[in-house]
C-alpha cells in the first residue's frame, strides 16, 4: 500500500509498468506529472 505496491497506481507509477489500475492512456495526466 505504498510506492513499492504494484497493485496501486502509485506502485505502477514508481515502477513506471502500466496495468489495470493504470492503463497506457491516462485519465488525468496530471496526476503523474506531479512526481
Amino acid at each position: 500500500m505504498g510506492k513499492g505496491d504494484l497493485k496501486t497506481k502509485r506502485g505502477k507509477i514508481v515502477n513506471k509498468s502500466n496495468g489495470v489500475r493504470r492503463p497506457k492512456k491516462a485519465n488525468k495526466p496530471s496526476t503523474e506529472s506531479t512526481k
